[in-house]
């Protein structure tokens, strides 16, 4: 079983950056698509991101795309999401999660295709 482990969340003003991180504790990680869904109170998790096992595909909301980066570090079992720009709607809850499938080169935006998940780390932007 793979644990994720979020951090890098915090409170910050529009227009600043953050990154996410996401360590892995399971070497299967290394073999599995990854993704960054984000919760707003009162709202559904949201897709946010995913890259592929190989780091060689990313995909990205289109509501992110062009402000946030997805990255992965294999070696150190760590995936990050670098945002910057931050807008006041981009307050939520971010969590990681690692697809069910072994190096498939097809990205998920679907949180059903994903099966560990991290507990999830607060982003607050303020005006």
């Amino acid at each position: 079983q793979v644990q994720l482990v979020e951090s890098g969340g915090g409170l910050v003003q529009a227009g600043d950056s953050l990154r996410l991180s996401c360590a892995a504790s399971e070497r299967t990680f290394r073999y599995r698509g990854m993704g960054w869904f984000r919760q707003a109170p009162g709202k559904e998790r949201d897709f946010v991101a995913a890259i592929s096992w190989s780091g060689v595909s990313t995909y990205y909301a289109d509501s992110v795309k062009g402000r946030f980066t997805i990255s992965r570090n294999n070696a150190n079992m760590t995936v990050y999401l670098q945002m910057n720009s931050l807008k006041l709607e981009d307050t939520a809850v971010y969590y990681c999660a690692a697809d069910s499938k072994l190096m498939s080169s097809a990205l998920s935006t679907t949180l059903g295709d994903y099966i560990y998940w991290g507990q999830g780390t607060q982003v607050t932007v303020s005006s």
